[in-house]
């Protein structure tokens, strides 16, 4: 995401929840959970806080961390 002005905020947001979500999730899925994060926030609002876009990423790792683990 670095072609985004705010990448290193961004990056930071990606080593926050590649970190917590570490044997969870490979990286590479938090990565596109940060994207689509990004795009709905532009979407629906507009505008694309880290914080906004660190939260609602949060949001999907869970449910996908939680239907994982449901389908055992």
């Amino acid at each position: 995401m670095d072609h985004h002005p705010d990448g290193a905020t961004y990056s930071q947001v990606e080593t926050v929840l590649t970190m917590e979500f570490a044997g969870v999730h490979p990286a590479a899925t938090v990565t596109r959970c940060i994207e689509a994060a990004h795009h709905g926030a532009m979407e629906v609002t507009g505008y694309a806080y880290p914080g906004l876009v660190e939260r609602i990423a949060r949001k999907h790792l869970q449910v996908l961390a939680v239907i994982a683990t449901e389908r055992g």
